[in-house]
């Protein structure tokens, strides 16, 4: 998760060097622009949140209040005037209303779906966020000896060396449990079980 913090007047020189929303950029731009972001801006943050870490918080919260806490971490420490989110639930006002009550700062929250396709300082955070995102995976490829592709569900690959990992009960560590689509997988091992007998 990033945050990423600039005067009004350098809004114009992230648009002219292409920011915006990660995911309509390909790795090669949004490496491109990474370092030339970070001299623009006036602060940025990423958090990290580990596989284990959302687990563990999943017991107890939903991913919607784990990102409102995370998100309210950054706006605590960003303090700037107005705080661009990209609210990952439909009531976006709700979402607003859950930040300011855990921010308990003076910082105006702006809090949309898509923010960063709208927001060119969201469109930022989206690609430093990103940018580390790519850079942790690379790291676990190494550590386990494998290309897995791409972390997401979408990803066949992803999927195959998930399910391979289940199966063998190897790296375990590197996947969210929690996670819909490990689920998913664990149920549809255990009904192939059954029918087995």
């Amino acid at each position: 998760m990033g945050g990423a913090v600039c005067d009004e007047k350098d809004l114009e020189k992230l648009k002219a060097l292409g920011v915006k929303d990660s995911k309509l950029l390909t790795p090669a731009q949004r490496e491109k622009i990474y370092p030339k972001l970070k001299k623009i801006l006036k602060d940025f943050v990423t958090l990290k949140i580990s596989a284990q870490q959302i687990d563990e918080l999943r017991k107890k919260d939903n991913l919607n209040v784990i990102e409102a806490k995370h998100m309210a971490q950054i706006i605590k420490a960003m303090e700037a005037d107005v705080a661009y989110v990209d609210a990952p639930q439909v009531s976006t006002e709700k979402f607003k209303n859950v930040l300011l009550a855990l921010a308990k700062n003076h910082t105006k929250i702006v809090s949309e779906n898509y923010a960063d396709k709208k927001y060119v300082i969201v469109g930022a955070a989206s690609i430093l966020a990103k940018v580390d995102r790519d850079a942790e995976i690379e790291k676990i490829k190494k550590i386990v000896g494998e290309n897995f592709g791409v972390g997401y569900s979408h990803d066949q690959a992803t999927r195959k060396f998930v399910e391979k990992c289940l199966a063998e009960k190897k790296h375990l560590e590197w996947i969210r449990h929690s996670w819909e689509t490990v689920k998913e997988m664990n149920e549809a091992r255990e009904m192939k079980s059954l029918k087995k007998f």
